[in-house]
């Protein structure tokens, strides 16, 4: 549903942002529908990935300016508590997401604390800006952070189109590792090889733990990122080599899963959760957009008025990488 809604007025510390484009992604379609057991703030903007430029300033703001592009952190955290002084951001009591726990920026303007923004190099666009919070910052916090990977390792990435799995493959090579992915599609496999990745598991035509055996001499690899869940998270296990790491940001496809608990102890395996990342997680992400090192893969770019198309897109798992929202300069 579209509505007109006023422009937003910036409190002291605030600054008002004139949005230019709004990825999107899979958590745009669940706070749409809704989670069983979790109740989001209705009614809602949806839209966490944020670039635009500066319209106006709070009376307290010095960091930034009227007309200066910026990117917006849409981490929300009290910023004085234990986790916030640690760096933890993302651990934070308060924590929460713009577009999740508070309105996003699928709308023209937005105000957002000045801690929340930064400023964007002129060599990255807008579209690509939007691209970068949600799926970059939760791929570098589980594999630098989480996983702690290290050059030769060797990881499996599953379905290698959506937004975090390519933010991991790019952030994996960026490290040297050696890269598995897997999709049921061809062509997204092809796509992932040119994003660097170095051997491919087509799905629909054999099972990924076979294949990973097969491809590892039976080891199994270094780091799995699953963030599929219910349908693989079983074999994920099974294909990690002893003292090997899963990282799991979501469970897109079912979060009901059996364990056989034994194989953790017996290969002192690690099993891990993660949620976004703290603030100097964004911050390192940007530096490497900045210098080269990482970008983003922009599948389309739509009208606000065609968000629910898009949505389908992305439900129906037909994207490689980002849909961005853009808005007229």
């Amino acid at each position: 549903m579209f509505e007109e809604r006023p422009t937003p007025i910036p409190n002291a510390n605030q600054v008002l942002v004139r949005v230019r484009a709004c990825g999107l992604n899979h958590l745009d379609t669940w706070v749409r529908r809704g989670v069983p057991g979790h109740t989001f703030p209705l009614p809602m903007i949806p839209g966490s990935d944020i670039a635009g430029t500066v319209e106006k300033v709070g009376s307290a703001v010095t960091k930034f300016k009227p007309g200066e592009r910026v990117i917006v952190n849409p981490s929300l955290s009290c910023g004085h508590c234990m986790q916030c002084d640690s760096n933890r951001h993302q651990l934070c009591p308060q924590w929460g997401l713009l577009g999740e726990t508070s309105d996003g920026g699928c709308c023209e303007y937005i105000a957002v604390e000045q801690r929340q923004l930064y400023h964007l190099a002129p060599s990255i666009s807008f579209e690509q800006a939007a691209c970068i919070p949600v799926a970059f910052v939760t791929a570098w916090q589980m594999l630098v952070k989480k996983a702690a990977i290290q050059p030769g390792q060797t990881i499996l990435i599953h379905g290698a189109g959506s937004g975090v799995s390519v933010a991991s493959i790019q952030i994996a090579k960026m490290f040297g590792l050696q890269v598995y992915v897997t999709s049921s599609s061809e062509e997204k496999l092809s796509r992932a090889k040119s994003l660097g990745a170095h051997r491919f598991i087509n799905t629909s035509k054999e099972s990924f733990r076979d294949a990973v055996r097969n491809l590892t001499g039976k080891q199994g690899v270094d780091v799995v990122v699953d963030h599929v869940g219910e349908p693989t998270f079983s074999d994920s296990v099974r294909s990690l080599k002893r003292g090997g790491v899963l990282v799991s940001c979501g469970a897109t496809a079912g979060s009901r899963i059996e364990i056989d608990w034994k194989m953790i102890f017996f290969k002192n395996l690690a099993l891990m959760g993660s949620t976004y990342g703290s603030n100097g997680d964004f911050w390192e992400v940007l530096q490497a957009f900045e210098r080269g090192k990482l970008s983003a893969v922009v599948e389309t770019t739509v009208k606000l008025t065609d968000l629910p198309k898009a949505h389908e897109q992305i439900e129906s798992r037909g994207v490689f990488g980002k849909i961005v929202v853009v808005f007229p300069a």
